[in-house]
Formats: structure tokens, sequence, C-alpha cells
């Protein structure tokens, strides 16, 4: 038989590895200190739930997901071994932390005698194999977005029928082996507090129904909504593709057939732009397979180090919100409040952060982590380097967004802004706009509880640029 070790795949239907077997199988998720370390409430939560879902998912083909907490290097041969496995599949995963585990649970299960086994799957283009003439990964999106776009994508893969599942009652002598396995851990049992975030549904059903919602509607507006925070038409979906509880394939398939049903060739082009996020997804999971050390790493080699500045006061204003910038302090709020935050509004915080700021981006990586209910290792370093200008495909070191630029621009009613930044709730929209060229008479006349800039923007974007000019060697010191 065949033991299934599930990790960022978190479903049993458009699975590989688990659709690869071809006899009994039984599942498995292992609840690793090493990976819980690295995650925040928001993501904690998701994934119980999500466990959950699977767990039933499981139960509906009379079997049971088996969850253990500990070590995998340990735990995996353990239960191979307590249910006479000859074969334990998995789904690689392409951070350098996993990859180095992953290795070493191959090697203790050749050890043991059990064949390790691994697919690809958590994307439609494995690392790798969009590259270069000369074979090298890309540095630039654009090249790699067309070749993405151009190729034919995998259809999903069949679910295992039911009978292919371990029945619940032949894991009853690997339950008894409790110093291994354990039932479902509560959230206080894993170390971790609560989120102040609310948290959405987890599970294939929830990632189902929202793609199909998503589908039918807003995907054929969101080349016009995806930058306009206040719209805001998100498939939701980030998460769910973050945690496997949906396949990567079963959600382009059903792209490409929402491409299909288009009536207008502006409809179509909106469905193009939100395939393009998927491409982008894969670049920079590319980017950290060939580069493990680009999540805590500059990807760009500087001649001289970058000058981040220490500013711990800063640094928590940023993250509280009360940055005296309405857009930036809204995209916090919302991070705080939801576990989220628009894709626009991330740009503008991480600019701010690395540019106005002038922090290490590093510190804004760390707290996206901490409160983002989709963080994922690849997409966010590529993000906050492209931000920071460190990264590949990286904005300019002298293009720095101007904060209440992008908020004339994006939310041009300040209705995003109002719902996050309450203070502002019944100021002027130019006095919103304004906020940062007013006096202290006219700030205190309009929003007294919400504060004045904590920096002057031209002032920083000229110190931004000396910054970055000093670490490429192009000005004195």
């Amino acid at each position: 038989m065949d033991l299934h070790w599930h990790r960022q795949d978190l479903r049993v239907s458009d699975n590989r590895g688990l659709a690869a077997g071809d006899g009994e199988t039984a599942g498995l998720f292992v609840l690793d200190p090493a990976i819980l370390d690295h995650a925040g409430p928001p993501r904690v939560a998701f994934l119980l739930d999500a466990l959950d879902s699977l767990s039933g998912q499981y139960r509906d083909r009379g079997s049971d997901l088996l969850v253990a907490e500990g070590d995998p290097q340990r735990v995996v041969p353990a239960v191979s071994t307590a249910l006479d496995a000859d074969r334990v599949t998995w789904c690689r995963d392409y951070t350098g932390l996993a990859r180095d585990r992953d290795a070493a649970v191959a090697d203790t299960l050749d050890d043991a005698g059990v064949e390790p086994s691994t697919f690809h799957d958590a994307v439609l283009h494995e690392p790798g194999s969009i590259t270069t003439v000369d074979g090298d990964p890309y540095q630039v999106f654009s090249y790699y977005g067309k070749k993405w776009l151009d190729r034919e994508k995998p259809a999903p893969v069949q679910t295992p029928d039911a009978d292919r599942f371990v029945s619940d009652g032949d894991l009853d002598p690997a339950r008894e082996l409790d110093a291994i396995l354990g039932s479902m851990p509560e959230t206080d049992m894993l170390g971790v507090a609560a989120p102040e975030a609310s948290i959405p549904a987890a599970g294939t059903d929830a990632a189902r129904s929202l793609l199909s919602a998503f589908c039918a509607e807003d995907i054929y507006r969101y080349a016009d909504c995806r930058d306009s925070p206040a719209e805001d038409c998100p498939s939701g979906l980030s998460p769910h593709l973050t945690f496997g509880t949906i396949g990567i394939r079963e959600v382009f398939a059903r792209t490409a057939a929402a491409k299909r049903d288009a009536t207008t060739e502006t409809a179509s082009e909106s469905v193009g732009e939100f395939q393009e996020q998927l491409a982008w997804r894969e670049f920079y999971t590319q980017v950290l397979w060939d580069r493990p050390d680009a999540v805590t790493e500059n990807y760009r080699e500087f001649d001289n180090q970058i000058q981040w500045r220490a500013d711990e006061a800063a640094l928590q204003a940023w993250k509280d919100g009360e940055t005296g910038y309405p857009l930036v302090d809204a995209g916090m709020r919302q991070l705080r409040r939801e576990a989220r935050m628009h894709n626009r509004v991330r740009m503008v915080v991480a600019s701010f952060l690395t540019k106005d700021l002038l922090l290490d981006w590093r510190a804004g990586y760390d707290w996206f982590r901490e409160k983002l209910v989709d963080h994922d290792s690849a997409n966010d370093s590529g993000g906050w380097q492209w931000a920071a200008s460190t990264g590949t495909d990286a904005q300019p070191y002298f293009r720095v967004f101007n904060p209440m630029t992008q908020a004339e621009r994006y939310d041009p009613e300040g209705t995003y802004i109002r719902e996050y930044v309450p203070e502002l709730a019944d100021a002027p929209t130019e006095t919103i706009h304004e906020w940062h060229e007013l006096e202290a008479a006219e700030r205190n006349r309009h929003a007294p509880d919400y504060p004045a800039p904590i920096v002057d923007h031209a002032e920083r974007r000229e110190a931004a640029i000396a910054m970055f000019e000093r670490a490429r060697g192009e000005a004195a010191e």
C-alpha cells in the first residue's frame, strides 16, 4: 500500500501525488514545528480548517486522515512502518527549507526500505522547465510570462476512486501509536494565538465556490477593477492555492472555459489578465527554486551594502497604520482586520516602507508573513524585493511610489480609505488626498484623531535614490 504525505496539497481532487498510486492509499499530514515556527495565526487557523475539510473528504470515502505532530524525518517513516506501506508519495515543495526536509525524509525512508516517490503538482509548469535558450532561469517576468502563457496547460487529474482509500478500521493499529499519532490538534496546542483578523473558510468546497462565482462574473471585469481597492474584485483563491485546497490545473481549466465563454474582446482580455497573475506566481516560484536564499537575502548584488535605517518607531507606525499617509494606513489596517490586502495597495505600502521610511524590506516581509492568510514564501519575497529594487524584475531604484498620487489615481473618491481609516470618514475627499500638504490646524479641524505624516515624501524620495546610488557605487560616501 501507499502512504500519501499531504503538505501544500490539502485536497483529494486534482492531486497528482495522490492519484499516482495503483493500490490502497492512506493519507497523512504532519504538523512540523519547523514550519509552524514561520506561520502566523491567520495561516494556522486556515490550515486547521483546511485539515478538517480534508479529513471530511477522507471520511466521505470510508477512510480518515492521519494527523501527527513532530519532525517529518521521524514521523513519516514511523507511520509508513506502522502501516506496512511499500511507498510514500508526496507533492514537491520548492522552497529551500522544504527541499532540505524532503531530502532528509527520503533518505530515512530509503534506509527503512520504503520507496519515496515525489510528484510535480503545485504549479502548472515545474521550475526549471521554462528557461532561456542557454538553459538559465529567467530574471525578467515579461519573457518568462510570454512562454508560460504560450505553453499548453495540463488538464486536472482524476480523483482516486473511493476503494483506493484505506478503510477507517484498518487505520486503528496506527492510531494506537500515541507517541507518533494524535487526533486533530486545537490551535492552542500548536502554541499559536488566535488570529485577530477574520479568516475565510478553507477547504475544497469553499475554494470551488469562490472559483465558480469569480468565473461567472468578476473575472470579466478583472482588468478594470484589479487596481481599484474600493471596487475590489479578488478571486479569493490565493490562500487556497497556497495551501492547495484546490488544484492549480482545475483553476486554470475553469479560467480557460471562462475565456472561451467571453462575449467581448475586452472580457476575454480581462480573463487573460487574471491568468497572467497565475504566471507571476509561478515565476516567483522558479526564482526561489533557483535562488533559495532570495527569501532572506537580496537577489541583486550591490557594490556596497544598502544603508537601511533602523527606526523602530517608524516601523511600528507602519504596522499600526499610523503613518499619516491615508492609503498606506488603510492597507495596513485592512491587513490586521482581514489578514489580506489589495494587491495595488501591497505595492504602495511596500514602497513606502523601503523608499519613504528607508527600512529593510525583510522587516516588511516578516510582518506580512505573520499577518497574511495567503502568505507564500516565493510570491511574497519576490514582491517585496520588486518593491525594494533588490530583486529580479525589480522596479528601478529611482522609481518611488508616491502614496498620495496612488491614492488619487486608484481611490479617487476615498472610498477604500474611509472604509479602513474611520478617522477620515467624514473628511472631504480633497482633504484626504491633500493631507500631506495641510497645515496642522486644518488637519485638526477635519480629523483630529488622525496623525500628521511621519515623513516628508519628497525628501525621502531623494534620500532613497541617494541610498541606492551609494549601494551601487554611483555616488561618493
